[in-house]
This record gives C-alpha cells, structure tokens and sequence, in this order.
C-alpha cells in the first residue's frame, strides 16, 4: 500500500483495488499505517483519501544507513584480519 501511495494521494477503494482481502482488513491495514504515522487520511464527503507521510521513511532509513556503515566498517576489519591471518605462516 505505500508503494502505491508513492505516485500520489488514492482514496481507500483505489488503494485497495489489487489486494484481494476484505474492506475490514483494508480499513484494519490503514488504521495501523496511520498510526504509525505513515499515512494521513481525509475525508471528503463519503470518500476517504490517503496520503504517504515520508518522514517517517526518512527517519527509518537514516537510521539504516548509519548502522550499515557501522557494519560495514566491521565487516572491512573482519576481512582484512582474515586476509593477514591467511597470510601469516603457521607458527
């Protein structure tokens, strides 16, 4: 459902259209979206229209990115130490 949302504002019915799950299930996915603060609803006479809220994306992926070059920082340490430790003639 976000990635649908990413090409603009959709209303329930039109974001819904490819999942074949019941308008409850729907409405329970979105209800949870919403509160995670990923997507914002309006209504508009008896439609309602959802909107992506990036920031939070935003906040998740730097987050990601400054434990991957964590990790990744691990992961060079680790390889070079294997590689010198192959190196290293058996004592």
């Amino acid at each position: 459902m976000l990635a649908r949302l990413t090409n603009g504002e959709m209303t329930v019915a039109q974001l819904s259209e490819p999942f074949p799950v019941s308008a409850p299930a729907i409405s329970k996915h979105l209800r949870v979206l919403q509160r995670a603060g990923l997507i914002s609803q309006q209504r508009e006479g008896r439609t309602r229209k959802c909107r992506l809220q990036t920031a939070p994306l935003v906040e998740a992926a730097e987050w990601v990115a400054r434990y991957r070059r964590f990790w990744d920082a691990q992961l060079d340490q680790l390889a070079e130490y294997l590689e010198q430790s192959q190196q290293e003639p058996p004592s």
